[in-house]
């Protein structure tokens, strides 16, 4: 059964926003949604969710969207991962940046929609870092005044089957009590499942440039004259540009959105396929005893960037997915997703609740946990 097929079949009625190529989505049909209503802004996202999908995701700007929000009765769940980049420490952590609002528009979809339960993601800054600390308890809050029981976690992808040290918020919702706090970190661990390494992952796929795994980055990899050194050589910046060397035999770090340039993870074919020991080891080796020997030149050829399929493989969408638009595009799209695996597992205890499969365990005391 395909993911049309599936998501036709399932019965927790679902409206998606923020929806991007479907990374959450997909998630929650494998956990049993039925999705009904999506949205997103970006042409080819959409163009990618329609068809390995459904039909069911408009175009277009949310705060437009809502002012004539389609009545949606009885909805079980809403979902969503509202652009997190003005919270990131990747970016400027501005708050007065626009993707930085839409968490209140989220937060007004579910006041229109009513649901039984929502579950919202974003960067794990928005829930640790003290500098948010007023938005995320006015968000909590006004989510409470609403009628939620709700509390966040901080979630790492690689405990929830992702071959990908990423790490995530995500602020659950249930209609009930909102002076109850529900504690979602201990409940969420009995769903967990150990990621396979990057190694293991990537052995479903044909060699760089061959059958399953044509969609080839060519952007050039250059050593760095000057190069940012730390203890591990997955770390620091030892090559130009922001693409770092991928641990096979471990999990990948977060990959980026603006992945398909020098930003692209990079990937040792020698040590993936020969099985031969990563050559950054010994290079990182050499230059930490004599930073000196380190110079601007081409990497060795067997240093590439990592593929489409790879990443997509790594943020655990299906083989199968088709992704729409230009290379850069489908980079973008795989960067922006939740991963597969952990939005199933996030859904599926939420799911669990609904359906009365699972109690909720709450807080003693009356607080956030991360506050």
């Amino acid at each position: 059964m395909n993911l049309k097929e599936l998501n036709e079949s399932n019965k927790i009625k679902t409206v998606s926003l923020f929806s991007g190529a479907g990374g959450l989505d997909i998630g929650a049909i494998l956990a049993g949604s039925h999705i009904v209503f999506a949205n997103d802004m970006m042409k080819e996202a959409c163009m990618s969710y329609r068809e390995n999908i459904g039909n069911h995701i408009v175009q277009g700007n949310i705060n437009e969207i809502l002012e004539h929000f389609p009545v949606i009765n009885d909805a079980d769940l809403l979902i969503g991962g509202p652009p997190c980049q003005g919270f990131s420490v990747a970016g400027k952590m501005d708050i007065n940046d626009v993707r930085s609002q839409l968490i209140w528009s989220y937060l007004k979809a579910i006041s229109i929609v009513k649901p039984k339960a929502f579950v919202m993601e974003n960067v794990k800054a928005l829930g640790s870092l003290d500098k948010w600390k007023p938005i995320r308890e006015k968000l909590l809050a006004e989510m409470r005044a609403l009628g939620y029981s709700v509390n966040l976690m901080i979630l790492n992808a690689s405990d929830f089957d992702v071959p990908q040290a990423r790490e995530r918020i995500f602020i659950v919702g249930i209609k009930g009590n909102g002076k109850q706090i529900p504690d979602w970190q201990t409940m969420i661990k009995d769903y967990s499942k150990k990621a396979p390494t990057v190694r293991e992952a990537l052995s479903i796929l044909d060699r760089a440039g061959e059958g399953n795994n044509t969609g080839t980055c060519k952007a050039k990899i250059t050593l760095a004259a000057n190069p940012i050194m730390r203890k591990s050589p997955y770390a620091g910046m030892l090559f130009n540009g922001l693409g770092r060397p991928t641990r096979l035999d471990g999990y990948s770090a977060t990959l980026p959105a603006s992945m398909g340039g020098n930003k692209t993870p990079i990937i040792d074919e020698n040590e993936l396929y020969e099985g031969k020991e990563a050559w950054v080891k010994g290079y990182h080796e050499k230059i930490s005893k004599d930073i000196s020997i380190a110079k601007f030149q081409e990497a060795p050829p067997f240093l590439r960037r990592m593929t489409v399929e790879e990443a997509a493989v790594l943020q655990t969408f299906p083989l199968e997915y088709d992704f729409q638009g230009s290379q850069s595009s489908k980079y973008t799209q795989i960067g922006n997703a939740v991963p597969c695996n952990l939005a199933k597992a996030v859904v599926s205890m939420v799911i669990d609740i609904l359906q009365n499969k699972k109690s909720i365990v709450y807080c003693k005391v009356e607080q956030t946990l991360f506050d």
